[in-house]
C-alpha cells in the first residue's frame, strides 16, 4: 500500500489495493472499536493527481465487515461502498501538534488533519496502510442496525425480540381496575384473585 509522489502528474492515475485480514491485525490498535477480523479482504478503488505540490486522492473502499448491531447485539454483514476525497499538502517545516501526527508523519510519510479530508505528507513516497484503516472506521455507522426495523432486546427478560417472543412483555403490575378487566374477559376467579390483592394492598396502605 504505497503512493510514489515522484510518478504523479496532473493527469489521475488510478490504481487498486487489497487490505486483508494480516493487514488488518497489524494496523488495528487494541483501543480502535473496529472488528477484530475481516471476513474478506476489502477493496480500495482510486486514483492520484498532484496539482501544484498537492496530492489528491480520490476513489472508495468496497467490502463487507462483520459488526455488532446496536439494538439487539447480533453480529451481522455490513456493505462498505464509501467514497472518499483526501488533499495532502507538502509538510515542508511544519510539525503536527499531536504525537501520533508526529510518528504517523515519520513512519508513512503522511498525517491527517483535524478532518480526514486534508492532511500533509512529506518524501517521495507515502504508506497508505493507516489512512486505509481510517477510512473504514470512518464509513462504519456510529449506531450500526442489522435492519432499520430491528426491534431490539425485550427489556425484561432479554430476549431478541426479532427472533424469539416472551410472555414478559405482556406482563402488567396488578391495579384496582385488573378486577373490572378480569369481569369483562369473563374470568370472574381472577377477578376476585385480583380483588382480594387490592385489598390486601389498601390495608398496608400501598398505592
Amino acid at each position: 500500500m504505497k503512493l510514489s509522489i515522484d510518478r504523479l502528474t496532473s493527469t489521475p492515475t488510478p490504481f487498486e489495493f487489497e487490505g486483508d485480514s494480516a493487514w488488518w491485525r497489524a494496523a488495528l490498535l487494541p483501543q480502535r472499536s473496529l472488528p477484530r477480523e475481516l471476513l474478506e479482504p476489502l477493496r480500495f478503488v482510486c486514483q492520484a493527481y498532484r496539482m501544484g505540490e498537492d496530492i489528491y486522492i480520490e476513489g472508495e473502499v468496497r467490502g463487507n465487515v462483520e459488526i455488532e448491531c446496536g439494538r439487539c447485539l447480533a453480529r451481522y454483514r455490513h456493505r462498505l461502498h464509501e467514497p472518499f476525497r483526501l488533499v495532502l499538502e507538502p509538510a515542508g517545516d511544519r510539525v503536527p501538534t499531536d504525537p501520533e501526527g508526529v510518528e504517523a508523519l515519520a513512519r508513512d510519510g503522511v498525517c491527517l488533519g483535524d478532518e480526514f479530508e486534508v492532511g500533509w505528507y512529506r518524501g517521495s513516497e507515502i504508506h497508505l496502510g493507516a489512512l486505509a484503516l481510517e477510512l473504514v472506521s470512518l464509513a462504519l455507522p456510529v449506531k450500526p442496525l442489522c435492519r432499520e426495523d430491528c426491534p431490539g432486546l425485550c427489556p425484561v427478560c432479554g430476549l431478541d425480540l426479532g427472533t424469539e417472543h416472551g410472555n414478559c412483555r405482556e406482563a402488567r403490575p396488578d391495579s384496582p381496575f385488573a378486577v373490572l378487566a378480569a369481569l369483562r374477559d369473563g374470568n370472574p376467579g381472577a377477578g376476585a384473585q385480583n380483588e382480594t390483592t387490592v385489598r390486601n394492598r389498601k390495608k398496608r396502605g400501598d398505592h
